[in-house]
Formats: C-alpha cells, structure tokens, sequence
C-alpha cells in the first residue's frame, strides 16, 4: 500500500522508511512558528522551568501580527515582551508589523515543501499550499518543541478533494473551499488531512491555493496539502529559496478515508452565512442582506490577486453610502505592490478604508471590529459569534470579488456582473 503526502513527510521527519495513519510517531520539527498573542509571553514560564534553552534558535520564527498597532496598553505590554524575549532568546527570525504570520513566513522563504512547520495559531495549516505538513498545536506543546525540537505527532487519515474542471468568471478559491466545507461540516474532518487535487487545483495560482489551505481548519482538518509543482519553485525561487527543498506526491495506491470529486465549471459564488463557516449558500439565495462594513483582508484574502480582483471592480465607481470598506493588504510587501500597481489610489478613491498589514478586525482585535447589530460582509476566515467584535453582530464570509461588488451595493452582491461588464 502506497502513502500519502502528509504520511510520506511523517515518515520523513520521523526518520522512519513508512507510516500509516493512526501510528503515532516522534517528528522532527523544521519550522516552530509563534505569534504575539499565543507566543513568548504565554510559553515563557514553562520554557524557563523546564531549562530556558533552545534547541536551535534558526528553527524558531516569530511574527507579531495580531496586536499590531496595539490599541490598548495590554496589547502593547504583549507586542514588548515579545519583542525582548526575541532578543533575549538571539533570534535571527523575528519580524513585527509586517502582517500576519501566515503570509510573513511564506514571503520569507521558510515555508518549503516536505518541511514540518508546527505555530501556535489553527492556521498554520496555510503552509501546505506550498506542500509542507503544516498544523497548529497549543502554547504547551511549543514548550516541548522549543526546548527538544521536537514532538509527538499522530498520522492523520486523508481525505482526497478533487476539482476538476475550468472556473467560471467571477468564481474563486474561496468559494471552492466554502463549497467544500458545507459538504465535509465544520467538524467533518477533525484531525484529518485534506488533500486537494485535480485539473482545477493545478491552475489555480499560488495566492489562491493558498486560500485552500488557509481554511482546511475550518473543516477540523489537521492540515491542508496541494502537491508542489513548477509553480511552488517559481514562487520559492522569486525568494532566493533554491535548496532544501524535497516535492512529495501521493502515491498512486495510497489510501484515503474519504474521496470528494467536484465540476468546478458549475460552481457558483459562495457565502458562509452566521454563525458557522459550514452554513454555506449560493450568493444567489443570500444577495440583497444589508451590511454595515464590507472587509477585504487577512491571511485568507488579503493578497495581491485579491487586491487586484476588487480594484477590477471597483475602479471608477464610489462604495454605498452608510458602509465601511475596510481594506487590509496580508503583508506589508503586498501592500507596497498594490500601491505601486496604483491599486490602493483606485480603492481609495473608491471610498474605501487602507489599514496597515495586520491580523487586525478579522479576529476582533484592532481596526474595525463591529459593533452590536451590524453586519459584515468579509473575505476572512472565520464568522462565528463573536469572531469580529460584538457577539450581537453578524459575519457573512465570501470572496474578495463578492466583498468589493458588496461594498458597491450596501448589500449582499453577486460579483459576476460587475465582472462580466468587462470593468478595466
């Protein structure tokens, strides 16, 4: 019986010649990745009783990304203690407002096929766009992987997506995966790997595979894997990344639990309706919803294809009167393309709103956060109650295209037929 991507990289960095799903090994781990709000200040006690030393400090990346800019004096207590404790601890990896951790991490170049990146934030699964087995664990479990470089790991069983087929205009990764989480459940996946193949998958860009990845937590999934092609060297080589790198590939005979098959050329845009990312409808039964704010953002969809989509919209056109349109680049590096692209003077001009790169409103930290309510329409990760601010308010979930055509309207928005009037 042959292995699939995830079991092949366990069985890699347990130094073992096969595992299967179930076994629990010891991994090695290459990549320990921590935030501000779930990083040092949390894992700090711990460490230090347990001995106070690294393992290897090359293998530890921090990125301060959700209390950035601190709105209250506790988020700046936390940005400062984690800013000394990368110092005190000789980090060569430590990197502060440069927008989530996620995005940061792959810009950097330490997200690599084949590698173990284990973070303290669920979406750390983002990583396995690029073919790595990615996943979150708990400040405890950081403690161990600090000190011994190391932790335990069970083999996650694998369920295959497969998308065949071409996209219509107007239809994206974000409404794949939307689609896909209403047929697993929010908890249809729970410590199992997706693997999301086929003709669709492959032409998909970087910026949107990533998308896919991103939101495999939202099923339960462990993590969320893509085979590494021409396309994942190119985006390593744009970032001086030419060695250690190994491509894994499922073996044609290795086992899935579960196999998901989809025609792409007959999807729809999607929306994640309150309060659960698996309440998923067509855009068509949803549109006409009032909103309160619209925001195109996060690690999910806030890069340059993003940006691009809603300028594609919104150029030459004014958002609704009464609504927020906030706009927050994943990076900060995104942010200085899009502007040098013109797309941030044409989404300024459009009305809308252009934070600095940070977790910010999407997890109700800073920046706009709702009120008791109202409503947002947003191209994050996430709607549970609470997610953005007042448990009172609502949180619809959709593409950057769905968001921008909703900013236009005051209201829940097909985006196709702004995209169809061949706009730009």
């Amino acid at each position: 019986m042959g292995m699939t991507m995830s079991e092949k990289i366990l069985a890699k960095a347990s130094c073992q010649p096969s595992v299967k799903a179930g076994d629990i090994v010891w991994a090695q781990v290459d990549i320990a990745l921590m935030h501000d709000l779930l990083g040092p200040w949390l894992v700090d006690g711990g460490f230090k009783r347990l001995g106070g030393k690294l393992y290897d400090k090359e293998k530890v990346v921090i990125v301060s990304d959700h209390c950035t800019p601190p709105a209250t004096v506790q988020q700046a207590d936390i940005l400062k203690f984690t800013r000394d404790w990368a110092k005190e601890q000789d980090l060569s990896y430590y990197y502060e407002f440069e927008g989530p951790c996620h995005q940061v991490i792959a810009e950097h170049g330490h997200v690599r096929p084949g590698r173990v990146i284990l973070g303290t934030d669920s979406h750390t699964c983002m990583a396995g766009g690029l073919g790595a087995f990615a996943t979150g664990i708990g400040s405890t479990e950081m403690i161990g992987v600090l000190l011994t470089g190391e932790t335990w790991l069970k083999v996650p069983e694998t369920i295959k997506i497969v998308w065949e087929g071409e996209l219509p205009e107007g239809v994206y990764a974000k409404d794949m995966v939307l689609k896909t989480i209403k047929d697993l459940g929010h908890a249809g996946a729970t410590y199992q790997a997706l693997e999301f193949s086929g003709s669709a998958i492959q032409n998909l860009s970087i910026d949107e595979r990533l998308v896919l990845s991103n939101m495999a937590v939202e099923a339960g999934a462990k993590t969320g894997l893509i085979e590494p092609d021409e396309k994942v060297m190119e985006y390593l080589r744009a970032r001086g990344v030419t060695d250690d790198i190994e491509f894994f590939k499922s073996d044609e005979d290795a086992e899935y639990i579960r196999t998901l098959h989809y025609n792409a050329s007959e999807l729809e845009p999607q929306v994640a309706c309150p309060h659960e990312v698996d309440n998923v409808h067509p855009v068509s039964s949803v549109q006409g919803v009032k909103v309160d704010q619209v925001y195109l953002g996060s690690c999910t969809n806030g890069r340059i294809n993003d940006l691009r989509i809603a300028a594609k919209i919104l150029k030459g056109k004014k958002i609704a009167k009464g609504i927020r349109c906030l706009v927050v680049p994943a990076s900060q590096h995104i942010w200085m393309q899009a502007s040098k692209e013109g797309i941030l003077d044409i989404l300024t001009e459009a009305g809308c709103i252009v934070n600095m790169p940070s977790c910010g409103a999407c997890g109700g930290f800073t920046s706009g956060v709702i009120g008791a309510g109202e409503v947002v329409m947003s191209s994050s990760n996430r709607n549970f109650r609470g997610r953005m601010g007042s448990p009172k308010g609502e949180v619809y979930l959709g593409s950057p295209a769905s968001v921008a055509a909703t900013a236009l309207e005051g209201k829940i928005t097909d985006p196709r037929k702004y995209l169809l009037e061949g706009v730009l």
